[in-house]
């Protein structure tokens, strides 16, 4: 079943969306405000999924997150995304508040015997259908910004890492990108995760 928002969510969500576009022209050069509000309202069912994005304070905006313009492979999906798709990320200072506090996936989360995570940052990317960015997207996306300052977001882990039992995460700290590793299974109060749509 296709879900979508009621007429007054979506007018005061494209309201909130549209504002934030505005106020970081940086983000997204090149493209009209009225390109990404006509894309939005032909997908609804994406403008939901944006929604769960702004509720659990991922503070969603559009993002270029190809530096050039050729057409390069989504690491994350069967997809081609170019210079010219319309990529939503959480833009959030912080990692988002409603979505922290879980370990990676959910054979991390199934290996925990005692004090489990509420979550796991696959499992909910799942559940409202948003993909974790991987380390080059959030490198991408800190050279737009200082994000993580205070926090830090779980990554897109490639199969040989996981394999092994751990997983990466990135955050910024004295003027610099640093991505790490953690046993999968770890869970921290201030690590989140970040995630993206494409329309």
């Amino acid at each position: 079943m296709k879900k979508s928002l009621t007429p007054e969510r979506t007018t005061e969500l494209l309201q909130i969306l549209q504002k934030r576009f505005e106020k970081n022209m940086d983000r997204h050069p090149n493209i009209s405000w009225e390109t990404v509000a006509k894309s939005l309202q032909q997908n609804p069912e994406k403008l939901y999924i944006i929604n769960e994005m702004e509720e659990t304070d991922g503070e969603p905006d559009v993002v270029i997150l190809s530096k050039d313009s050729k057409d390069s492979k989504d690491k994350n999906s069967n997809k081609t995304k170019s210079s010219n798709d319309i990529i939503f990320v959480d833009c959030s200072a912080e990692s988002p508040k409603g979505r922290r506090s879980f370990c990676y996936d959910q054979d991390a989360l199934d290996s925990r015997k005692e004090h489990k995570p509420k979550h796991s940052a696959i499992g909910f990317a799942k559940e409202i259908r948003i993909t974790l960015l991987n380390e080059e997207e959030y490198h991408t996306l800190q050279s737009y910004g200082k994000f993580d300052l205070k926090t830090s977001t779980w990554l897109a882990t490639p199969a040989a890492v996981r394999d092994l039992g751990g997983a990466i995460f990135g955050d910024r700290r004295y003027n610099r990108v640093f991505i790490y590793h953690n046993g999968a299974e770890s869970y921290y109060a201030a690590r989140g995760f970040r995630g993206k749509i494409i329309l």
